[in-house]
């Protein structure tokens, strides 16, 4: 008879999170894509009726992002893989007006670092990203020094031997993270800006929908911004968490908040 106290250690299973993330985000970038172009509407009905055929996300027992298609027993708690929170960055699936699984997202993270994660350079990378998702400035601040102090290397490259250019483009692309985001259909201006950041300034980053922002703060508060619309329409600006809804001429505008 077999064995029911028997333990087995696996690294794959069928339908794993990150899976069901990934298709998740295809579907919905064809969907919007097809709808934006008005075209292939036949197949967009298909693929709305397959998503809806998909698994949901999950919170385990625990409190945090179920990993597997069962809710199995970690066997390394601390591993620097994060891979099923793709959801939150870079994909848009986990936000907060996901709240359930906006605080086991939050909840994952805090039990990796708490068992060791984020120790090599492409890692802590995608976690000063997810910390930036999570709206936690401070955190992000946090990250971006372990970053510099203990994953990187005196040429500046990322550690993970011999080095890891991961880590260096993830670090940049996570302090943009920080400063700007554009997934929720919101321009969001500094959204997660440590309180040690105090003054500073950011030019060119651009924001999705064909928008190009250059900002200044001072004393923590935003103080000067130009944003250049590809295209003129109106568009929602979040900042400091109030909406503004303004109409963007083609070309430069200076925003007053």
């Amino acid at each position: 008879m077999p064995n029911s106290n028997r333990k087995e250690t696996s690294q794959l299973c069928y339908g794993s999170t990150i899976d069901i993330e990934i298709i998740n985000g295809l579907f919905n970038y064809f969907i919007q894509s097809a709808t934006c172009l008005g075209a292939d509407q036949d197949l967009v009905s298909r693929v709305k009726e397959v998503q809806r055929k998909l698994p949901p996300i999950r919170v385990g027992a625990n409190g945090t992002i179920q990993e597997w298609m069962e809710d199995f027993e970690e066997v390394e708690p601390g591993h620097r893989h994060m891979s099923h929170l793709l959801a939150l960055y870079p994909l848009n699936l986990i936000t907060p007006q996901t709240e359930d699984l906006f605080m086991a997202a939050r909840k994952t993270i805090d039990r990796r670092l708490a068992n060791g994660g984020g120790h090599t350079g492409w890692s802590r990378a995608w976690i000063i990203s997810f910390f930036a998702r999570l709206l936690d400035g401070n955190e992000c601040g946090r990250q971006v020094q372990l970053l510099l102090e203990k994953s990187t290397l005196p040429s500046l490259l990322s550690t993970h031997p011999p080095f890891q250019i991961d880590g260096n483009f993830g670090g940049a692309a996570g302090i943009a993270e920080m400063l700007l985001q554009s997934h929720n259909e919101e321009i969001d201006l500094l959204p997660a800006l440590p309180s040690t950041w105090k003054s500073g300034s950011i030019r060119g980053l651009r924001a999705r929908g064909g928008y190009t922002i250059n900002m200044k703060w001072s004393a923590n508060k935003l103080t000067a911004l130009t944003i250049t619309a590809d295209s003129a329409g109106a568009h929602a600006i979040r900042y400091n968490g109030k909406v503004k809804r303004v109409f963007l001429k083609k070309g430069e505008n200076n925003i007053s908040l």
